[in-house]
């Protein structure tokens, strides 16, 4: 149906940056809605960032001013550009998209900043 895959997570000390991607293939007609959620050991997964084809941007308080979530329609393709990041931060971070009907997941991609 549709695939995600995510790259760009690794290991960064606090204060840093990484820049995670997200490309969709597959059927990826009416794709609306695009975006990260995260989820560390023994925690829920929580929404980061999401964004729509049209622009509009929702971002958690805990990223607000520090993460910046961007579209590619062309590209199919997610991004989020990460600074300031925290230990907070550390988390296996999933890219979603979703439709009428239907959400789809990548793999996740770890991201773990060190103290």
């Amino acid at each position: 149906q549709v695939q995600l895959v995510e790259s760009g997570g690794g290991l960064v000390q606090a204060g840093g940056s990484l820049r995670l991607s997200c490309a969709a293939s597959g059927s990826i007609f009416s794709i609306n809605v695009m975006g990260w959620y995260r989820q560390a050991p023994g925690k829920k997964r929580e929404l980061v960032a999401t964004i729509t084809s049209g622009g509009w941007l929702n971002y958690a308080a805990s990223v607000k001013g520090r993460f910046i979530i961007s579209r590619d329609n062309a590209k199919n393709t997610v991004y989020l550009q990460m600074s300031s990041l925290k230990p907070e931060d550390t988390a296996v971070y999933y890219c979603n998209a979703a439709r009428f009907g239907d959400a789809y997941w990548g793999q996740g991609t770890q991201v773990t900043v060190s103290s």
